[in-house]
């Protein structure tokens, strides 16, 4: 599985609007609307290289309201509740 993180900049007056037509696509597991420089973050979770291109190039950049994006590609993932399963395997949850 391939991560993609999105960094989209929107018209600001639509930024609710562009946000859900991203989130509906396909390939789009989640978007946050952000502090900062940019106004919303995609997660984009795809099985290919091209993939990605189709979601973020095909589809993405052309939702009306959406003025530039950048892409950053995941290689590894860090996550404290992935660790934290990994750690609790044959772990009791009701103290046996």
């Amino acid at each position: 599985m391939i991560t993609a993180i999105v960094f989209v900049n929107a018209d600001v007056a639509r930024i609710p609007e562009v946000a859900q037509e991203i989130a509906a696509l396909d390939g789009v597991s989640e978007v946050y609307s952000v502090t900062g420089e940019i106004d919303l973050v995609a997660m984009v979770r795809v099985r290919t290289h091209d993939a990605v291109a189709d979601v973020v190039a095909d589809q993405l950049n052309k939702v009306d309201g959406v003025l530039g994006t950048e892409t950053h590609i995941a290689f590894r993932a860090y996550s404290r509740h992935d660790l934290e399963a990994a750690f609790a395997i044959g772990a009791d949850d009701d103290g046996d």
